[in-house]
């Protein structure tokens, strides 16, 4: 631990670190009671997941802020989390919609747009793929492996680091974390594409139940819990970010990262509680699906 060694500001800013984090699990009990209540059993379970991915970030960063040793543990907990959040993201979408039967119902005659992010957003050449059941089972199946596969990862990373055959910043080619790190990121694209091809698809008729801003708390969570980490971790490693004593370079950046983190993570729990705070039983999909098919007949 690093308490011993800090001084009053240091305390000071520990202490309003953990005090966010604490309000954030506050928050987050609240709106999963509020759910639990009021939401109905079907999408009850996934949206609490959802909501939990923000204050479990929270958790494991503060931990790893108090006991540096357990960073490794707590990046892998807090990654592995987030992988299942990724899949209920997708099965939430297909739940707003009625779920699957009502989905392929409403757009039986649709066609998924495959040429988006991260895999083929440049491919706009690309064939639209119709919307059946085989075509719905892949892309679950698509967020799914990272689910599963994430957390057989973060297993053979453990194994390989008590055996002293795996050292989280070294990126050379003998190393394991190398070939781990690339191996997950090309599963991590695999898993986000099918989110995306899918918000294409409903975020219109979604439109009345908040699906963008619920987008873009997800987007913000992976960018931040993802993409700002990996930066971070490559200025500790390049001696960027400088050693200060006790801390060398890359205990340091970690240390930037949770405190970061943190924060963002703090902030994202008060927006989630405003946009998933809402009586659902009032926004159910046939209504939305009259509304907008009433505006169609509308249209000349």
């Amino acid at each position: 631990s690093l308490s011993a060694g800090l001084d009053l500001p240091g305390r000071f800013l520990f202490a309003i670190l953990t005090l966010m984090m604490l309000i954030a699990n506050l928050v987050f009990i609240e709106e999963a009671v509020y759910i639990y209540r009021k939401i109905p059993t079907s999408k009850r379970s996934i949206i609490i997941w959802i909501n939990a991915a923000a204050p479990v970030i929270a958790t494991t960063s503060c931990i790893g802020m108090w006991i540096p040793r357990s960073t490794m543990f707590t990046d892998f907990t807090a990654a592995v989390f987030f992988a299942i959040v990724i899949h209920k993201f997708l099965m939430m979408m297909i739940k707003e919609c009625g779920g699957q039967k009502m989905l392929l119902k409403r757009f039986e005659n649709g066609h998924f747009k495959i040429s988006t992010g991260p895999c083929c957003c440049c491919c706009l050449c690309l064939p639209r793929v119709r919307i059946t059941r085989r075509t719905l089972f892949w892309l679950k199946l698509g967020t799914f492996q990272f689910a599963f596969f994430r957390p057989v990862l973060m297993f053979l990373s453990i194994v390989l680091w008590t055996n002293g055959n795996y050292t989280l910043y070294n990126l050379s080619p003998k190393g394991a974390a190398i070939w781990i790190s690339c191996f997950v990121g090309v599963l991590t694209i695999i898993a986000l594409w099918p989110v995306g091809i899918m918000f294409l698809q409903v975020r219109t008729l979604l439109n009345c139940k908040k699906i963008i801003p619920k987008f873009a708390l997800y987007q913000f969570i992976l960018i931040l819990n993802n993409l700002q980490t990996a930066i971070i971790n490559v200025l500790a490693t390049q001696r960027i970010i400088p050693c200060v004593p006790p801390l060398s370079s890359s205990a340091r950046g970690a240390y930037v990262t949770q405190q970061l983190l943190i924060m963002e993570m703090f902030l994202i729990t008060l927006i989630s509680r405003v946009v998933y705070r809402r009586r659902y039983d009032d926004l159910e999909p046939p209504e939305c699906m009259a509304e907008e098919d009433g505006g169609n007949k509308q249209t000349p």
